[in-house]
């Protein structure tokens, strides 16, 4: 689709949009439909962050998306750098240069309304869902692990003239994002300083025990903490989890980049094993468990693994020029070093959903009396996958140490 922008005045100031008022934007600022065109206005954001519409020409079943951001985060009101959407429309355009089957396509990013328009992804659904209903999707870890790898090598310095990488750096750079993930994901799950963690009741001493004293722990976790904060390595999406992850039978969409900076490429690949664990648990704690959800999803987690790894090897042969960097101990060094912090941010990623104010759906449809158990078993796992990251070198070692505590499901809840 490709719209004309007409930069009319009323549109030179941001305000925050409406049903009634993105209606007129379309029409008015971007001509994307005809000002007769029965359009149909609905807004389907459910996040935290932004407002999202979808926007229908009834007359073609034309529709697009609209994304705004807001001076305010949506959820709680607290001041927020509304350049994020302009950081998320510049991600998009460039992944879609590197894996174009994985993002929707822009269309249009408004400076002024800190508005981004593009395609509608309604023939996709939300992973998430899709996964509490415990449907399965034999392509996923091909497709995923093709968008990490492309994202993720390609956006690096080992690739990229040092003078583009730098240049991208100094671009992406999103401190308040970034200061959201420093604080809930490394910080609050091991040291409450703010008072927002929710620990359900009866897991106080547990946690307190196992995360707020385990002096072990929180020296791994400073570890990937710094690494996270300092480590330029590659542009990541920042939030990859299965609620920013579209699918259906035939593919995938990865949307919502805000958090997108210049970080260790590990991160993302942590967070999408992290959140195939969430399902996977609950489906344990179901009155019925189906035993072919629970293979594919263990299956899938050792596959994303060992796909990653299989690509990262791949790509690097075939994209990487520089001599020093072609040096095969270089290579093998560095890839292991990727796949290590993939790992152990799959445990802080685990740990901080499981303890932290932004919880995953999964965990609440547990019922109360099996929820203190099905949470002490995440919680092992992160702390597990913490640990033992520089140990963990294939996907069926993540599967084992689940099926280690699926052995051990009847924790006590003491």
């Amino acid at each position: 689709m490709k719209l004309t922008p007409r930069k009319l005045p009323a549109y030179q100031e941001h305000f925050l949009m409406d049903i009634q008022t993105v209606k007129q934007y379309i029409v008015e600022e971007l001509a994307a439909f005809p000002a007769n065109a029965p359009i149909t206005v609905t807004e389907i954001g459910d996040g935290n962050i932004n407002y999202v519409f979808r926007v229908v020409n009834e007359a073609t079943h034309e529709s697009l998306i609209i994304k705004q951001a807001d001076v305010r985060l949506r959820s709680s009101g607290r001041l927020l750098a509304i350049d994020r959407n302009r950081i998320e429309a510049e991600i998009l355009r460039l992944q879609n240069e590197l894996a174009p089957k994985f993002v929707p396509k822009v269309y249009y990013y408004d400076q002024k309304m800190y508005a981004l328009t593009m395609e509608d992804i309604s023939d996709y659904q939300n992973m998430r869902y899709e996964l509490i209903e415990k449907k399965i999707f034999p392509d996923f870890s091909e497709k995923i692990t093709e968008y990490l790898v492309r994202t993720l090598l390609l956006t690096s310095d080992i690739v990229l003239d040092r003078d583009v990488k730098k240049q991208r750096v100094k671009d992406f750079i999103n401190p308040e994002m970034c200061d959201i993930s420093e604080d809930l994901v490394f910080t609050e799950p091991y040291d409450d300083y703010k008072q927002r963690n929710i620990l359900t009741s009866g897991n106080e001493q547990f946690v307190k025990e196992n995360l707020y004293e385990n002096t072990p722990l929180k020296a791994e976790v400073a570890l990937l903490r710094n690494n996270f904060m300092n480590n330029a390595q590659s542009l990541l999406h920042g939030d990859l989890h299965t609620g920013s992850i579209f699918v259906n039978q035939t593919g995938l969409k990865v949307i919502d980049p805000e958090f997108a900076f210049y970080g260790p490429a590990g991160y993302d690949i942590g967070n999408v094993l992290a959140h195939l664990y969430f399902p996977l648990v609950k489906n344990l704690f179901d009155s019925t468990v189906d035993q072919v959800f629970h293979q594919w999803s263990k299956d899938t987690i050792a596959a994303v693994y060992d796909q990653v790894k299989e690509k990262l090897e791949t790509y690097y042969d075939q994209a990487v020029t520089f001599p020093l960097y072609r040096n095969s101990a270089f290579k093998e060094t560095m890839l292991q070093e990727i796949l290590a912090d993939a790992v152990g941010y799959a445990g802080t990623e685990i740990i901080r959903r499981v303890v932290g104010d932004s919880k995953v759906k999964e965990l609440s449809l547990i019922s109360s009396e099996k929820k203190i158990t099905a949470e002490r078993m995440l919680l092992k796992l992160g702390i597990q996958l913490i640990i033992n990251r520089q140990h963990i070198t294939s996907g069926s070692q993540l599967v084992n140490g689940m099926n280690e505590l699926d052995i051990h499901s009847d924790l006590s809840n003491e």
